[in-house]
């Protein structure tokens, strides 16, 4: 080593200990709960991947019982390392495989049940999925997660003391064979009807005790010293979730919870300013609406503005991103799955790959002792170790950047040195423009990481203006980026006349639409209003800028017969025709106040031959009256009744989705959807839409 290298080297270390031992002297005192180092290695994660296989990949079902058969698991094109190759260039960290979900069954030979790959078809079994996936994992740079379901219907002695024995043994398999894993993730759906070894009944379990949480905890942590625990239930793990599986977490956002008492949806979702334990929110969704491959679901795959959305709202609201893949019945992700999270991937790129505030001038209203160590430069040098910090009294302060001369920009990002705690509670953004100030946007939280939209605007200059923080400031790394515009596919519904409505996210917006199922292009139809749509139209839409020759992605609707001669029976209240308007948005609700069952019936105008039907739950946010237990009847006149399907509407809760029940056909004229049970537990009943099915 010359000379050079070696003084170059030395005049690098010294600085960099000089720097470090002299701004740790003067640095703020922490700010309340700060994260812990295995809390902050997965933070820096922010996006990593969820795969689903298990037997409900074969049974069409989202949720299995325990009596699904081992031989229907037969992978025959199984390949983790395509798993791991899709995920590794879109950019994520790593994968949570999920090894035993609710029904039971375990994608490792595991030597306490014979519910196991070892019994199935596949590989004559001698397979492991799990360490398949292992064994990717660690030829694609990424690390493993472990999803183990605590619920298991399979088991006769789940519910009793016994059960508890078994989970653990089954989770030091999963923690001492796979080598490294990085979280282990614990569901919060626990108790319920179930097969449970033939008994086949409802069993309910107390989830804040039955699991001993503590103890099971104190196993996980000897067992892998590096990871981080998420749990729904119990005591608090390290990880959060955040109350719902639909991609967001809230505009507000604290890393925050109390150690102790009982977690409202809401209070999931958006943090405790003043909570006494740092536990960080990962947002979990999937790319297709639900977890598990289902046919019907192929063209249901989230698009690029959706999974873009999905990014701002969880990655950019100072949380992470846990992206599902449901694997098909071949052992494959789909290629529309792919494909999808691989344009993502480079649109995520093409927004934020060149930071126009990159060692750019930058200025502050105040300074933490007038240091260097702490100056406003801090933030714009690239480093997540420097971060400009104020004065101890000062909890509001101005940071401004000087880009030099007119630049455009729609994207601003801000980051925390949350090593020292989560301090900013509002904020906003400012941009001169022709030497004006104007307000971009106002925000919150920051957090590890906060990315504010807004129209482009050229401006010389960039000001984040912190109004309040819980102490002093420090801002880690600001951006300021130019993410090109995408076209978002429109939204298409029909109304109970069987009137199309196609709406584009920008009402200015061109949009071609094809009725027959076949590709839309801009030579196709050019929608110019609300039209009539008899039958069961096949609605395909795009959004079309003529001025690069750009779609967006594709919205297709399928539609069964119109509703225009249905009739709500029995119940005098026009705001009930909610239910068939066509509209997601709107919903009714009935029986807060009744002790029974609740009951909606309607006659369809004339006989037809059902194999089917569809409900959807109020669509907003934490809204009350979910079905979760239903009970399905036809009749021929309305007054003799014949129940032709009935169970649980599994995981709506959490995924408020369409709720789709096929039954053999039947033909009748009036049906009735009774609530046998909802998610609360009372008998108050929400529908946004209800919908059947004809052969």
């Amino acid at each position: 080593m010359s000379k050079i290298v070696k003084a170059c080297l030395f005049t690098a270390v010294f600085f960099l200990y000089s720097f470090s031992s002299r701004a740790q002297k003067n640095a703020p005192a922490s700010c309340g709960p700060v994260p812990s180092v295995n809390q902050m290695r997965w933070q820096e994660m922010e996006y990593y991947a969820f795969v689903h296989l298990s037997l409900n990949t074969y049974t069409d079902q989202s949720w299995g019982y325990g009596n699904e058969d081992v031989n229907l698991f037969n992978p025959t094109a199984l390949d983790c390392r395509q798993w791991a190759r899709i995920c590794k260039n879109a950019g994520m960290k790593g994968i949570i495989i999920t090894a035993k979900h609710h029904c039971g069954f375990c994608l490792w030979p595991s030597k306490y049940t014979e519910y196991s790959v070892k019994n199935a078809p596949w590989k004559n079994g001698k397979g492991d999925v799990v360490r398949e996936m292992a064994d990717a994992c660690k030829e694609y740079g990424l690390k493993l997660g472990i999803y183990l379901s605590p619920w298991d219907r399979n088991r006769a002695d789940y519910g009793k003391p016994e059960y508890i024995k078994y989970f653990r043994n089954q989770l030091t398999e999963l923690l001492t064979n796979y080598g490294p894993i990085f979280e282990i993730w614990f569901d919060g759906a626990n108790g319920g009807s179930g097969y449970y070894g033939g008994a086949n009944e409802t069993r309910m379990i107390d989830r804040k005790t039955y699991y001993d949480w503590a103890n099971t905890y104190k196993l996980v942590r000897k067992l892998q010293p590096n990871i981080v625990i998420w749990n729904d239930g119990g005591d608090r793990a390290d990880l959060r979730w955040v109350g719902t599986e639909g991609g967001s977490v809230g505009e507000t956002n604290w890393s925050l919870l109390n150690a102790t008492g009982d977690v409202p949806y809401d209070m999931l979702h958006y943090g405790v300013e003043n909570g006494n334990v740092w536990v960080p929110a990962e947002v979990n969704t999937s790319i297709r609406p639900e977890w598990f491959y289902h046919p019907n679901e192929d063209k249901k795959v989230k698009s690029v503005p959706q999974l873009m959305d999905i990014y701002y709202n969880s990655i950019g609201h100072n949380g992470s991103l846990l992206l599902n893949f449901p694997i098909m019945p071949n052992g494959l992700i789909h290629p529309t799955d792919e494909k999808n999270v691989l344009d993502f991937a480079e649109a995520v790129k093409a927004a934020f790959s060149v930071n126009l505030a990159k060692n750019k001038s930058a200025t502050a209203s105040n300074v933490r002792d007038g240091s260097k160590y702490f100056s406003a430069g801090n933030a714009t040098d690239d480093n997540k170790n420097t971060y400009w910090a104020t004065d101890d009294n000062i909890k509001a302060a101005s940071l401004t950047i000087d880009l030099g001369r007119p630049t455009r920009f729609n994207r601003f990002l801000a980051q925390e040195y949350i090593q020292l705690g989560q301090r900013v509670k509002s904020f906003t953004v400012e941009a001169l423009v022709k030497g004006q100030w104007q307000e971009l946007a106002k925000g919150t939280t920051i957090g590890y990481k906060r990315i504010i939209s807004f129209p482009a605007v050229n401006a010389t200059k960039v000001r984040l203006h912190i109004l309040d923080a819980k102490a002093c400031l420090l801002i880690s790394n600001v951006g300021i980026y130019y993410a090109p515009q995408i076209l978002a596919a429109p939204s298409v519904i029909r109304n109970q006349a069987g009137e199309i409505t196609i709406t584009p996210v920008d009402k200015e917006s061109i949009v071609y639409y094809t009725t027959d199922g076949s590709t839309p292009t801009s030579g196709s139809i050019k929608y110019k209003g609300p039209f009539l749509a008899d039958g069961k139209p096949e609605i395909r839409a795009i959004v079309y800028d003529p001025s690069n020759h750009q779609s967006s992605s594709e919205t297709h609707e399928k539609f069964d017969i119109a509703r225009k001669n249905w009739k709500i029976v029995g119940i005098d209240d026009e705001k009930a025709y909610a239910v068939l308007d066509g509209d997601p948005s709107t919903a009714w609700h009935q029986g807060k106040d009744q002790k029974m069952p609740v009951d909606l019936v309607i006659d369809l105008g004339k006989e037809e031959s059902l194999s089917g039907f569809r409900y959807l739950p109020d669509q907003g946010q934490w809204n009350a009256g979910i079905i979760a237990g239903y009970e399905f009847y036809i009749s021929e006149n309305g007054a003799d009744w014949k129940l032709v399907s009935h169970g649980e509407f599994p995981n709506i809760k959490n995924n408020p989705l369409w709720q789709i029940v096929k039954f053999n056909p039947q033909k009748a004229r009036y049906i009735k959807l009774r609530a046998v049970k909802n998610t609360e537990n009372n008998n108050e009943t929400g529908y946004a839409e209800i919908d059947i099915i004809t052969q």
